[in-house]
């Protein structure tokens, strides 16, 4: 009987302030798709970053004839310092797990194919492009192990560590995140603040009927759940439209255009998908029971 009167009383609730609860339900679901999408940039950034740590090599230049370095004082590298660099790479091991030898031409022929489309091409010859040793570590945080025995040392140009490049990269898309969750948070405050007018709004249209009940020797949980439910189901109603559209970007959005465009990266998969969708759901309605309950305290002293 009781359950039965406060599910009554919760959907008159929502019927009567129906603008309202319209504008709650859409204000949870915009605030709780940013808040998925902020999450779902950073598990993209997590994944990215599995991905590309997990192939990033430490590149060796060797000097070439132009080579203006201290190092390279002497010219170009010789067949037989290029031989001794190689033979301690390999004394590395197994930090070095591999080494690959690029020379002038080959690495010309990587250079058309990254940039074929660009007539900085036409401006290129193998010269201008020096010889490397391309080397993958076991372990891509121990560069300075490389570096220290490679860099300045006769024959070597530079040491370059991709992960340095990549470091940067992220830095950037980390405070793309940042931005987006603090966007994410703005809203959801505004959505709390909706949220304890609503209730505010609802708690005085019905005094009277509150005041009656308290006559009858309600209990304070009978009079303030209707209030908390449709706080509740109005959040629940946000939080589907929110997983809704992270689902809808996940199928359409990543797996159909951005996968098959850009196959040289990794994307985020369903597993962080289904991790992420529950907090936004509990989020929406965990910020609208909290605003509810503390709105009913101060405006409905029961």
């Amino acid at each position: 009987m009781k359950l039965r009167f406060i599910l009554s009383e919760t959907f008159q609730g929502l019927r009567r302030n129906l603008t309202m609860t319209f504008a709650v339900i859409i204000t949870v679901a915009v605030s709780l798709t940013l808040f998925g999408a902020g999450l779902l940039v950073r598990a993209q950034v997590d994944s990215m970053k599995d991905y590309w740590y997990d192939r990033v090599e430490v590149s060796i230049f060797l000097c070439g004839a132009s080579s203006s370095v201290p190092a390279c004082s002497l010219g170009a590298v010789t067949p037989e310092v290029r031989a001794q660099i190689e033979q301690e790479l390999n004394a590395l091991r197994p930090l070095v797990q591999e080494i690959y030898y690029e020379s002038k031409e080959e690495a010309y022929q990587r250079f058309l194919e990254q940039f074929k489309d660009s007539p900085v091409t036409q401006n290129v010859t193998p010269d201008a492009l020096p010889e490397s040793f391309r080397v993958k570590l076991s372990d891509p945080t121990k560069y300075e192990v490389i570096a220290a025995a490679f860099e300045g040392r006769p024959g070597v140009e530079q040491v370059q560590d991709q992960r340095q490049l990549l470091d940067r990269f992220f830095k950037l898309l980390n405070g793309l995140q940042v931005i987006a969750l603090s966007v994410a948070v703005a809203m959801l405050v505004v959505t709390a603040l909706l949220v304890v007018n609503t209730i505010r709004v609802a708690a005085h249209a019905r005094r009277r009927e509150v005041g009656i009940m308290r006559l009858v020797g309600a209990s304070n949980f009978m009079i303030r759940m209707p209030f908390l439910l449709e706080a509740a189901v109005s959040a629940a109603i946000g939080g589907l439209i929110a997983v809704a559209a992270i689902v809808a970007a996940k199928v359409f959005l990543i797996d159909e255009v951005l996968a098959p465009s850009y196959q040289f990266t990794a994307f985020v998969s369903w597993d962080q998908i289904i991790v992420i969708l529950p907090i936004i759901f509990i989020t929406g309605i965990v910020i609208a029971m909290i605003a509810a309950g503390l709105t009913l305290r101060r405006y409905l002293k029961v």
